[in-house]
């Protein structure tokens, strides 16, 4: 049986892949409506905003890889770390980059949810 962090890397590679597919639906299942979403620019969203700019086709994230991922089981709170490769295409620009990243989930009514990202963006 996986330990409750390992299941959360895995919920978290799932956000993830469909962040780089735009599957929206599984995005709205996996994220809490109270997100804070802190890019690595500092630019800040929240759910509706961030896949609001998804649907809309303003942000086109292409990759989402995650490397070095560890968790912190905190009980009702997971506090990820670790790098992800993303390629985004945002303002009509194609860039791709690393970023160190703390990514929270919380379980609420008995379901896990992200509340919150902060990345950095590291040196290529």
């Amino acid at each position: 049986m996986a330990s409750t962090g390992e299941m959360i890397i895995a919920l978290d590679k799932q956000r993830m892949d469909a962040t780089a597919r735009k599957d929206i639906a599984t995005l709205k299942s996996l994220i809490a409506d109270d997100l804070i979403y802190t890019h690595s620019s500092a630019r800040m969203d929240t759910k509706a905003t961030l896949l609001g700019a998804m649907e809309s086709g303003a942000t086109v994230y292409t990759e989402m890889t995650p490397s070095d991922v560890m968790a912190q089981d905190c009980g009702d709170t997971v506090v990820l770390t670790g790098k992800a490769r993303i390629g985004v295409t945002s303002g009509g620009k194609p860039t791709a980059f690393t970023v160190r990243f703390t990514d929270v989930y919380a379980k609420r009514s008995g379901q896990w949810e992200m509340v919150t990202w902060q990345s950095t963006r590291l040196a290529e």
